[in-house]
C-alpha cells in the first residue's frame, strides 16, 4: 500500500510449479536424484507492516526480507525459486549522520524449501560510511536453533570495505572482515572459531579483477557455520559447502568480470582445503553471462563445475563428487 500517517502494509503470495518430477526437491523424498532445492510449494512469503513517523526510523514488523550487509550471515536467498524470509521486528535508526542502527529480533525463518522453522534470534548491526570510499560494519547475532541444536551460535564482528577511485580511471576494491562464533544455548558443542576473508581487486575501462581468501575455521567436531546466510554468493556456485565441513574450509578465490553493451560476462576461481591448508577438497570454475533487452528483459546462463580432489579430506567432508551444474533463465520485471 501507499503510506498512510507514516503506516505501510505489504503482503506477497509465492508459488512454485515442478515441470518434471525426477527431481530432489528435498520435500518430495526422492532421494535417488541429485539435489534442486526448488518444490512445489506455494507460501504467504511476506506480511508485514511498517511505521516512520518517528523521524528517521522505521520499525518493521511481520514476515519480511532481511538481507544484511553481504548477506554473509543473514539473507533472502533470492537466486532460488522460494525466497528466504523471516517472523521478525525490525527498528532501524538514521539519527546520526552516516550511521545506521539496525536491532531484531527474529523468532522464526521461512527456508528456500518452504519449511517454517522455530528459531530467537536477537540482532545487532551497524554500518558507518567514511566520507564515499569506506564502511564500517559491526554485528552480533545471537541464534538459538530448536530444529538443528549444532546451529546455535553466537557471532560477533566487523568488516571494512569499500571503493576508493584513484587517477586514470582506476578504481580499488576492498572487502575484509574477521568474526568469532562459538556455542550458544542449546548448542552440544563447547568452542570458539574464527573466519575472515581478504579480498582486494581493482577496475579500469570496464574490467574488475578481484583476489583473496575466505576462511571457516573447524576444529574436527565443529566447525564455523552460516546457516541462515544467502550462502550461494559464497565458495562457488556449486553450492558443496553450504554446510562447513568439520575441519573448516579455505576458499583462496580470484574473479574477472566484464560489462559491454550492456553484456555481462563473468569467470571465478576457487581452491578448497581444509583451513588448516593440509587437505585437499578441490577446485571449482564457475561461469556467467546476462544480457538485459530494455527496461523489462534479461536472459542468463550460468555455469558451474567442481573438480573434487582425489583425496581422503574431500571424502571426510562430503565433496568427493565432481559437479556439474547448469542454468539457463528468462526474466520479465514490470
Amino acid at each position: 500500500t501507499p503510506e498512510f500517517h507514516g503506516l505501510q502494509v505489504y503482503a506477497e503470495y509465492e508459488g512454485n510449479l515442478s515441470m518434471q518430477d525426477d527431481y530432489n526437491s528435498l520435500r518430495n523424498g526422492k532421494t535417488n536424484y541429485e539435489v534442486v532445492a526448488d518444490p512445489q510449494e506455494q507460501e504467504l512469503n511476506q506480511f508485514w507492516l511498517s511505521y516512520k513517523g518517528i523521524p528517521n526510523t522505521l520499525i518493521k514488523g511481520g514476515r519480511q526480507v532481511i538481507a544484511l550487509d553481504n548477506q554473509r550471515f543473514i539473507g533472502n536467498i533470492a537466486w532460488r525459486q522460494m525466497e528466504q524470509t523471516f517472523d521478525s521486528v525490525v527498528i532501524q535508526n538514521k539519527s546520526i549522520k552516516n550511521l545506521t542502527l539496525n536491532i531484531m529480533y527474529i523468532g522464526q525463518v521461512q527456508t528456500v524449501t518452504s519449511i517454517e522453522r522455530p528459531i530467537t534470534m536477537p540482532v545487532f548491526n551497524f554500518t558507518y560510511k567514511f566520507g564515499r570510499f569506506s564502511t564500517l560494519t559491526g554485528y552480533g547475532y545471537w541464534l538459538a536453533d530448536y530444529a538443528a541444536a549444532v546451529n546455535s551460535t553466537q557471532t560477533y564482528g566487523v568488516r571494512m570495505h569499500g571503493t576508493p577511485k584513484l587517477i586514470h580511471d582506476i578504481q580499488l576494491h576492498y572487502d575484509v572482515g574477521y568474526s568469532n562464533q562459538s556455542d550458544y544455548k542449546n548448542n552440544p558443542g563447547n568452542y570458539g572459531l574464527d573466519r575472515y576473508n581478504i579480498i582486494l581487486g581493482a577496475s579500469y575501462v570496464g574490467v574488475s579483477i578481484q583476489s583473496g581468501v575466505e576462511q571457516l575455521d573447524g576444529n574436527g567436531s565443529y566447525a564455523f557455520q552460516t546457516p541462515l546466510g544467502t550462502k550461494h554468493l559464497f565458495q562457488g556456485w556449486a553450492d558443496k559447502f553450504l554446510v562447513t565441513p568439520v575441519r573448516g574450509v579455505r576458499d583462496i578465490k580470484a574473479t574477472i568480470d566484464k560489462s559491454f553493451y550492456g553484456v555481462k560476462l563473468l569467470f571465478a576461481y576457487h581452491n578448497f582445503t581444509e583451513s588448516s591448508g593440509s587437505g585437499k577438497y578441490g577446485n571449482e570454475y564457475d561461469f556467467l553471462l546476462s544480457k538485459h533487452f530494455g527496461k523489462h528483459y534479461q536472459i542468463l546462463a550460468k555455469y558451474a563445475y567442481y573438480d573434487a580432489s582425489n583425496s581422503q579430506a574431500a571424502v571426510n567432508a562430503g565433496v568427493e563428487k565432481n559437479t556439474q551444474k547448469i542454468w539457463v533463465q528468462g526474466s520479465v520485471t514490470f
